[in-house]
């Protein structure tokens, strides 16, 4: 019981010190800062990046339902 206990303990500290997609995270919504700060100065361009959102999470969306 104590060995389970232990690898237990053991998979839960190398679960909070992972951090492999935190960059993909920062960058995702470095993009999406950019994105809307465009659409803020150029009206124009804010119809644009409301499409291509709209494709992402139509994406997302069709991917998490499959899985």
């Amino acid at each position: 019981m104590n060995y389970v206990i232990t690898t237990l303990v053991n998979r839960l500290r190398l679960l909070a010190g992972e951090s492999r997609g935190q960059d993909l995270i920062e960058y995702a919504l470095m993009a999406g800062f950019v994105a809307v700060a465009a659409g803020a100065i150029m009206p124009n361009v804010a119809s644009s990046i409301s499409t291509i959102f709209s494709q992402v999470s139509s994406v997302l969306t069709t991917a998490a339902s499959q899985s």
